[in-house]
């Protein structure tokens, strides 16, 4: 975006209150480095300078700008030179997750009030400026909702008035309900005023508001159905709860959103299909931001203008890397092995036989063959490469006595029994307990590393974007909301389009529709995307996943694919190699399952927890707000 004048100065103006009052001559002459609210509303490039300040103002739950959000949840193991860091879930906070910035929300109100007033600006402009900043506003206040359930919704500037009765600016919170039908009210309202335009990535679109629409009327139906699960999470004036009759009415709208933009409405969105690989075409997604026809609305990030972000240095294979550091986010082996076989059908990976005897292999990633694409999209695995270089994980040497072999340094070397010579017996990515870089689960994360020269370089970094909102999920809005409307084979249809991206091509029936099969679908299809808090959240899931204990092996491997999976404490998978001379598996690779000695904690979702805590300082402040409940 064009900027004319800096952020600090346009800042200024879009919060100024005006020219001064004073009667003295001297002190009406205006500064020279701040605007008029006329000045700064008279020319459409000085107004898209104060919109990009509202833009990089958004917030999300997980994002490539910090690399914690997506170690979390047990879908990863944070790699932190031995502190564990989000893993130690033995407890969230009850203020985890919140969101409470009414200064953002009061200078979105200052923009429209001041774009409406404007006289200067063209009605096309101005249009689509408030357009924008209503759109920005929505989409806040949709994430307000989401972590804190009804909050006061303001829509206008507040003034105080300096006579000592602040009563009059307390605003009590709108029910959960309301929250939602407001943000689904302003997606309708300013669709037409946005361009239908599917190249335009980082500002609102129209593809943008129907995306946010369909999102956010799913997420209310499915806090209405599924509220009842959990009685103890309302409050009797409906701040927190929406009552399961509208949640129909929800699905209707969430389906029917969905389906405009499928139906090109908004401009020709599509599912990205441009590589035969599929694992590569699911990794470009994320990273290939030429005519990405998927992408609806993004945060961007560009070298040219010094916005960037260091995802990829944080989280590249540490071996070979171009600085030295990666390796942070470990994808879980809960997560990987619920990714499906191509026959449809879930099971854990094929390490052992029927008695219990290891399974050797020739080459590391045999192990993960006939898998659903996106698992070697979405994960490094052993054996795979990145950058033109194979990423060396393998935990060391299993010998015929059942003995193993390994370094507590990356690459180390030793002498195998039997043998003079000196060599590796273990991987330059580790996995190695404690080591901060090293591949602690058995496995790197993929998605959002970028493949371009220096990404991985801190004198250069990535313009790779974050992808907020994007076609498949559209699909699978769809789909959740055809199946709660009973329409299973219109569900299905919309699955198959995604999961025959991802290789599996034996279609689902309308008889395969559950709600398992859609959990298990969006965690496949979005896993570090943000999803999986709010997901299970608004399932009211969230204490039964995350139910603070501890994990045996039996229930890592057991319910794979259903809505009874449990992911307290995430397990890693380590490869060796077999050092037995004369055994026709000799050389052959073979892997074990196992839990870091770090993961002591499981993660435990309380009730407290679907719905931030409102700080003691802003009750103070207000008594118009009632407390969350379950929270003291």
């Amino acid at each position: 975006m064009r900027k004319i004048l800096s952020v600090t100065i346009l800042s200024a103006a879009l919060l100024g209150s005006g020219g001064c009052k004073k009667e003295s001559e001297f002190l009406n002459v205006l500064p020279t480095s701040i605007l008029t609210n006329d000045q700064a509303f008279s020319d459409p490039g000085q107004v898209l300078s104060i919109l990009a300040n509202l833009y990089n103002r958004q917030v999300d739950i997980a994002t490539i700008k910090t690399w914690e959000t997506m170690a979390d949840f047990g879908e990863a193991f944070p790699s932190t030179g031995g502190a564990p860091g989000p893993v130690q879930r033995t407890d969230w906070g009850y203020g985890d997750w919140g969101t409470w910035d009414y200064g953002y929300i009061r200078h979105l109100n200052l923009f429209i009030e001041r774009c409406t007033a404007a006289k200067a600006l063209s009605e096309d402009n101005k249009k689509r400026f408030l357009a924008e900043a209503r759109f920005l506003r929505a989409n806040y206040y949709f994430e307000m909702v989401k972590r804190m359930g009804g909050v006061p919704l303001i829509l206008e500037s507040l003034q105080y008035d300096f006579k000592g009765d602040p009563t009059y600016l307390q605003n009590p919170r709108a029910t959960e309900a309301a929250m939602y039908d407001f943000v689904i009210a302003e997606a309708e309202a300013i669709k037409m005023d946005l361009p239908a335009d599917v190249n335009q990535k980082s500002r609102a679109s129209r593809g943008a508001a129907l995306a946010m629409l369909t999102r956010a009327a799913l997420y209310a139906g499915s806090i209405a159905k599924y509220g009842v699960n959990t009685p103890q999470v309302s409050l009797p004036g409906g701040e927190v709860g929406i009552p399961a009759a509208q949640a129909n009415a929800y699905y209707t709208k969430a389906l029917a959103a969905a389906q405009e933009l499928i139906g090109g409405t908004a401009g020709a969105y599509a599912l990205y299909k441009k590589k035969p690989d599929l694992a590569e075409n699911f990794a470009s997604i994320f990273y290939d931001k030429g005519s990405n026809p998927e992408s609806i609305f993004i945060e961007d990030f560009k070298l040219k203008s010094g916005k960037v972000h260091a995802f990829t240095i944080a989280n590249q294979p540490r071996f070979g890397a171009e600085e030295e550091e990666g390796g942070r986010t470990n994808p879980s082996l809960n997560l990987v092995h619920s990714f499906e076989r191509l026959d449809n059908s879930f099971a854990p990976l094929p390490i052992a036989d029927g008695g219990g005897n290891p399974i050797y292999y020739t080459n590391q990633p045999d192990l993960f063959a006939g898998r659903d694409a996106r698992l070697a999209g979405t994960v490094l695995l052993p054996g795979t490469a990145f950058k033109g270089r194979t990423v060396d994980i393998w935990a060391g040497y299993l010998l015929g006595d059942g003995s193993i072999i390994s370094g507590d340094q990356r690459g180390q070397f030793k002498t195998l029994p039997g043998t003079a010579t000196a060599v590796q017996v273990v991987g330059y990515d580790g996995p190695i307990n404690g080591m901060e870089f090293t591949a602690q689960s058995g496995f790197y994360i993929r998605k959002y590393l970028d493949p371009a020269a220096g990404s991985g370089s801190r004198g250069t970094s990535s313009e790779v974007p974050f992808i907020r909102y994007r076609f498949a999920e559209v699909l699978l809005n769809a789909a959740e909301a055809a199946f709660e409307l009973g329409q299973t084979g219109v569900a299905a249809g919309y699955m198959n389009q995604v999961r025959e991206r991802a290789g599996l091509i034996v279609p689902l029936v309308a008889g395969n529709i559950t709600l398992a099969r859609i959990m298990h679908e969006r965690r496949a299809e979005l896993c570090f995307e943000g999803h999986v808090l709010y997901d299970n959240k608004r399932w009211r899931k969230a204490h039964t996943i995350w139910d603070g204990q501890p994990m045996s092996q039996a229930d890592l491997l057991a319910n794979i694919g259903t809505a009874a999976t449990r992911n307290t404490q995430p397990w890693a998978l380590w490869s060796y190699k077999l050092h037995k001379p004369g055994d026709p598996n000799h050389g052959k690779w073979l892997y074990r399952i196992l839990k870091s000695p770090l993961v002591t904690g499981a993660n435990r979702f309380r009730f407290g927890n679907y719905y931030s805590n409102i700080n003691n300082d802003i009750l103070a402040n207000n008594p118009k707000i009632v407390r969350q409940p379950n929270q003291d």
